[in-house]
This record gives structure tokens, C-alpha cells and sequence, in this order.
């Protein structure tokens, strides 16, 4: 399509084809995800806006021997609870204080999805389980990790999020699906270590990145979205 072209309608339907059906896949299947193709999906996603272009973002690729090295130093340290104890976040993803209405739809995805899995909500044992299956990247083949400079303000982490938007409907359109992970910042400083982070790079969070297994329980979950109406107010005269 040309820069100032109209888009047909089958290009518009197919750029809310793959935004509309993006969901965050939670099982994958083993096959493998070309190395080209990552590429690919990077150098599109690339393109989001940041200001004054500075482009704020830096990607870590997983795969092979690599990515089980690092799922497995993070898996034994969440399956200890004194190594556990040690960790925790360098920034807050969620508010330290949860109100209303985001804590309904907190909980409502969550008992969601373990409703799906059959795991009962005073099964804790499952549930540490399942919250483990995050640091294999829940099996995808390629696991990404994503960190910014710790020089940069909350401005380049909103141009941060429109780049990770960027990747996930470019994997999207390419018949592959993801699933961003805030799960892994609370080990930023084994991912560090493993991935070998210059002192000021820090981590942003993770993704899985691959062909998401149709068979899977856990990847038929359908998250809700409030209408329009609800979050937005015109304002006209």
C-alpha cells in the first residue's frame, strides 16, 4: 500500500484481523519458529513511534539450549521458597493498591483461566505450578526478553509498550501467537546475570513467541473487553 493510499477493505480487515484475534496463548506447540522470521517480525515492529525516535527498546532471543538454561535457573528458584524470598521486582508492574474496577477483572481472568485447567481455587500446589510454567515461556520455541536503559523516563516506556503491541500483531499476522510476561521481573537480576545485561540496561518483561497448541484448555480462554462507551467520553461543543 502506498503511504498516502486509502487502505482497501481486505487490508483493513486483515489489520483487525490479526489485532482481534491476538489473546495471550498460554501452550505451544514444538514447532520451531525460523530465525528469518523473528527477524521479520522485529524489523516490522521496529516501526512503532517513540519520541524523537530514540527507539528505546532491546531484545534478547531465547531459543535451544539457551532458553532451557535460563527456565531452568528461574524454575528452581520458584520452586524454592527461601531462594524465593530473595527475589523481587525492581519496578511495579501493578498498582500496590488494587480498586475497583480493575480488581474484578483481575480476578475474574485469573479464576478463568484456572477454571479451564480444572484447578480448584484451594489447590495452591497447582497454582504454583501453573504460575511456573511462565519462566519455560509455556513451552513456546522462542522466548523473548526485552530491556530498556535505565536512563530512560516513563515517556520510552509508553513508546516501550507500542513496540511490544508492534511484535505481537506482526507475529499475529504471520499465524503465530505470543504472551507478554511480567512474571520474569521479579528475577531480573538472574536474567541479567544469564543474559549478560550491561549495568545500565534493565529488564522490561518477557514474551512467548510461537505457534500456540489448539488443543490446549488454557488457550481457549476469551478475555472480556468493556464497550466503547465505558472508557471513552467525546467531547464535541
Amino acid at each position: 500500500m502506498n503511504l498516502f493510499d486509502l487502505p482497501t477493505e481486505a487490508e483493513t480487515a486483515a489489520v483487525d484481523a490479526a489485532i482481534t484475534t491476538r489473546r495471550s496463548m498460554r501452550a505451544y506447540l514444538p514447532t520451531p519458529v525460523p530465525r528469518s522470521l523473528v527477524e521479520e517480525i522485529l524489523a516490522v515492529a521496529s516501526r512503532a513511534p517513540s519520541g524523537t525516535n530514540i527507539q528505546p527498546w532491546q531484545v534478547h532471543v531465547l531459543t535451544g539450549a539457551a532458553q532451557k538454561r535460563l527456565s531452568d535457573r528461574l524454575l528452581a528458584i520458584h520452586n524454592d521458597p527461601q531462594e524465593l524470598a530473595r527475589h523481587e521486582r525492581e519496578y511495579e508492574y501493578y498498582p500496590r493498591e488494587w480498586t475497583s474496577p480493575y480488581v474484578e477483572r483481575r480476578r475474574k481472568v485469573g479464576w478463568d483461566l484456572y477454571g479451564l485447567l480444572g484447578i480448584e481455587k484451594t489447590d495452591k500446589a497447582r497454582m504454583h505450578e501453573q504460575h511456573g510454567r511462565n519462566y519455560r515461556f509455556f513451552d513456546a520455541p522462542v522466548g523473548l526478553i526485552f530491556s530498556i536503559n535505565r536512563i530512560m523516563q516513563q515517556g520510552s516506556w509508553q513508546d516501550y509498550g507500542m513496540f511490544l503491541e508492534n511484535i505481537m500483531i506482526a507475529a499475529r499476522a504471520r499465524g503465530l501467537h505470543t504472551c507478554p510476561q511480567a512474571a520474569f521481573t521479579s528475577f531480573h537480576r538472574v536474567i541479567a546475570e544469564e543474559l549478560a545485561f550491561p549495568p545500565e540496561q534493565m529488564l522490561v518483561c518477557g514474551m512467548a513467541l510461537g505457534y500456540a497448541d489448539p488443543a490446549a484448555a488454557e488457550n481457549q480462554l476469551v478475555t472480556e473487553r468493556a464497550p466503547v462507551a465505558e472508557f471513552t467520553r467525546f467531547h464535541e461543543d
